[in-house]
């Protein structure tokens, strides 16, 4: 009984091991995925908000030299 008790100890701890290490991966995949989700904020969510802004402004810059 105590060889059985030891095997499942050991099985036991061999299987914490291996959950902390999916943990720490998935952790890892979250992260990716906040950071992702951040820079493509970044590089084309604000600059699509912002273009309706400038647009006018460098049309109206561009045709008041040109006299139209």
């Amino acid at each position: 009984m105590d060889a059985e008790h030891q095997e499942l100890f050991a099985k036991i701890t061999e299987l914490e091991a291996k959950v902390d290490a999916v943990y720490a991966s998935s952790e890892k995949v979250r992260k990716y995925f906040l950071w992702t989700g951040i820079i493509t904020l970044a590089l084309i969510v604000i600059p699509l908000l912002i273009l309706p802004l400038v647009v006018p402004l460098f049309l109206q810059s561009v045709t008041l030299p040109a006299g139209f």
